[in-house]
């Protein structure tokens, strides 16, 4: 009889841990730390936080700039000599300064060529839109660690033309830093944040990867809800939500989320009919 092959994994670990706001040293020296131990563990693919070197509730875009770095600056640099000697791939989030002296909310993706993407967060989430500038180009795709990986950041997560588009363009993996902060909700439901990544690679057929922080900041908590999630849109690993540091990994058949295939006749990008779509994208 003939066997069925065995799927080729990759492990995808997502660092939760809690920055604390301005400390650049040690925040850098946590991340790593999370990442090394996590390639240590057999992650070909490691996902930080959201504004991972800065921290996330700045009191204004004053001591935001005295945080920010240029795209290729110290946390990068930091980020691929790890990936240099694990040969990883590192996503995660810093505070930038972009050349034209505005300020970004930024995730790289870095490998041991260096930085591959720097992305910046199109949707802004509430007091962020007092310190940064939204970006206005579409979620990168980059070929690394055996894979097409793509990148976005919290908040871009809930809206699904956004999440799409990465989609279309080949990713089997989008990784999303985020600072996920706490809202109510009604005991024993699963924060809504996490429902909505799953929501994002079930319509995508495609694995997400989130990583959440801890530690709260200034008056705010966070979801601490990092998850891995399945092209049917399955948690494999996580969220474990709470105010602890934690790293949730899978090992990633991320092959198959080439196969768009739901049934015999449905293919998720197939079957859409953009132009029956128009008021989506209108003014």
């Amino acid at each position: 009889m003939p066997t069925t092959p065995t799927p080729d994994l990759t492990r995808v670990a997502c660092c939760q841990f809690g920055p604390r706001i301005g400390e650049l040293g040690a925040n850098r020296a946590a991340g790593l730390a999370a990442a090394q131990a996590a390639a240590e563990r057999g992650a070909a693919i490691v996902v930080l936080p959201e504004l991972s070197a800065s921290g996330y509730v700045f009191r204004d875009s004053a001591e935001a700039t005295a945080l920010a770095e240029p795209a290729d600056g110290p946390t990068a640099a930091g980020w691929a000599t790890l990936a240099r000697r694990h040969s990883i791939t590192i996503a995660g989030g810093i505070c930038e300064l972009g050349a034209d002296g505005l300020l970004y909310n930024t995730a790289l993706v870095v490998d041991a060529e260096g930085v591959r993407a720097a992305y910046r967060k199109a949707h802004l989430w509430d007091a962020e839109k007092l310190v940064f500038t939204p970006g206005d180009a579409p979620p990168p795709v980059v070929d690394t660690a055996g894979t097409s990986l793509a990148v976005m950041i919290c908040y871009d997560l809930e809206f699904p033309e956004w999440v799409r588009l990465p989609a279309l363009a080949g990713a089997r993996l989008l990784c999303a830093p985020a600072n996920w902060p706490a809202l109510p909700r009604p005991v024993r439901e699963r924060p809504m944040e996490v429902v909505r990544a799953q929501a994002a690679a079930a319509i995508n057929r495609m694995f997400v990867a989130v990583c959440d922080r801890a530690g709260a900041e200034r008056g705010v908590e966070w979801v601490g809800g990092s998850v891995i999630i399945d092209p049917d849109g399955w948690p494999l690993a996580g969220p474990e939500p709470g105010d602890h540091e934690i790293t949730v990994a899978a090992d990633c058949d991320l092959a198959s989320a080439a196969d768009k295939r739901i049934s015999e006749r449905n293919d998720v990008l197939t079957d859409r009919r953009p132009s029956l779509y128009g008021g989506v994208t209108s003014a």
